[in-house]
């Protein structure tokens, strides 16, 4: 794999910035992994969480040699502590990080497909929110999603934060944040509806989660809406690294799975 660390302008935010690209790379020599290539390249974008920023999943877990065994590019953006919001008070992060970054990615480097069969989104907690929402936003863009340990229902965390100034900026006042495209308890059935094509999900969490309540009302949500979940929980995991690590490697096999 090529590690490339992209700096960059913003159209959409009107600033630089940055992320990280594991490319696929065709090499026999490399001591303990493999290597390999082709015309075109599946794209995973990987989302970090609220405390965290584009350098994490590279920091934390073996991303790179996880994504080599299936021939995939990883793009991993900086959105900040914006929850992947277009913010009432703040920056269009979900315009930036779901259209401009793959778009900028591609006009880069060649040979990562642009077809929906060949293009995931995941994410941890505040990121689980994220990729939930741009496969929701943007089916069309995105095959499914992987969802870990996801900040998922945020009509839980606005009942207990109603005047918390961060989330007041990102999605104004709670009146205007029911029923909106932030809402994915709004966004999976209308989408439902539409009959557009529906992503796949793989949610996943730790049952010592205080998050676990949100992957749960998340999965049957869905499930409800006729969407396909795989959904799995760890007895006694919490919201850490070392669960994160195993997932994402569940989720390349799940991703890899709906490519066959």
């Amino acid at each position: 794999m090529v590690l490339l660390n992209v700096d960059f302008h913003s159209d959409v935010l009107g600033h630089a910035v940055s992320m990280k690209v594991l490319l696929p790379q065709e090499a026999s020599t490399q001591i303990g992994m493999g290597g390999s290539a082709g015309e075109t390249y599946r794209t995973l974008l990987l989302l970090h969480g609220l405390s965290d920023d584009h350098t994490i999943w590279q920091r934390r877990t073996s991303i790179e040699r996880y994504a080599a065994g299936y021939n995939m590019a990883v793009i991993m953006p900086n959105a900040e502590r914006s929850y992947y919001t277009n913010m009432k008070t703040g920056d269009r992060y979900a315009d930036h990080i779901f259209l401009e970054v793959p778009a900028v990615a591609r006009s880069l480097f060649r040979g990562l497909s642009d077809r929906r069969e060949d293009n995931f989104i995941a994410g941890l907690s505040m990121g689980g929110y994220g990729a939930a929402k741009g496969a929701l936003l943007y089916p069309e863009r995105f095959r499914a999603a992987a969802c870990f340990s996801p900040h998922a229902d945020l009509a839980i965390t606005f009942s207990k934060h109603r005047d918390d100034p961060m989330f007041v900026n990102i999605f104004g006042p709670t009146d205007d944040f029911e029923g909106s495209e932030n809402d994915i308890r709004v966004m999976a059935p209308r989408l439902a509806r539409s009959g557009a094509p529906l992503p796949d999900f793989y949610i996943s969490c730790g049952t010592s989660d205080s998050l676990i309540t949100h992957s749960r009302s998340m999965r049957d949500m869905l499930r409800a809406n006729g969407y396909n979940v795989e959904y799995g929980e760890t007895e006694g995991a919490i919201h850490n690294w070392e669960f994160w690590d195993v997932e994402i490697q569940k989720a390349l096999k799940f991703f890899d799975g709906l490519s066959k």
